[in-house]
C-alpha cells in the first residue's frame, strides 16, 4: 500500500500506479459529525488542483472538498450514496470519495505526509 498524503482542506490520497484515491481525513470526519449526505464528482470530469471535487453535508454543515491534485475522475464511490455514514465509519480507507488519474504528478509535492499533516491538526 502507498503511503498517504494530506492537503491542508483535510483530503487523503493514496498514489498507486498515476491513480490518486481521494477521501476525507478522520479529522475531517470528526468535525464534520454524522454525515448524511456525499455530492459525488461526475465520472470523466477534469479537475485542476484546488477545484470544488465534491460536497459532504453532515447534520452540522456542508463542507467542500478539493481536489487535492489535478486529473481526471475515474471512479466514485458508488457506496456512499446508498451509505453516507460508511465516511464517518472507515473515513481513511473505505469511505474514500473517488480516484483521480493524475495529470501532474509534480503537485504530490504540495501536500504533506502523515506527520506533517499530525503536526498541523494539533495546532489547530
Amino acid at each position: 500500500m502507498s503511503e498517504m498524503l494530506f492537503t491542508e482542506d483535510h483530503e487523503w490520497v493514496r498514489v498507486e500506479n498515476g491513480v490518486a484515491t481521494v477521501g476525507i481525513t478522520s479529522y475531517a470526519q470528526e468535525q464534520l459529525g454524522d454525515i448524511v449526505f456525499i455530492d459525488l464528482p461526475e465520472a470523466g470530469a477534469e479537475l485542476a488542483q484546488g477545484d470544488d471535487a465534491a460536497v459532504v453535508e453532515s447534520v452540522k454543515a456542508a463542507s467542500d472538498i478539493y481536489a487535492p491534485v489535478s486529473g481526471e475522475i475515474g471512479e466514485v464511490n458508488d457506496a456512499l450514496d446508498a451509505d453516507p455514514s460508511i465516511v464517518n465509519q472507515d473515513a481513511e480507507a473505505e469511505g474514500w470519495l473517488f480516484t483521480l488519474t493524475l495529470s501532474d504528478t509534480g503537485e504530490l509535492d504540495n501536500l504533506m505526509d502523515a506527520d506533517a499533516y499530525k503536526a498541523f491538526v494539533a495546532k489547530l
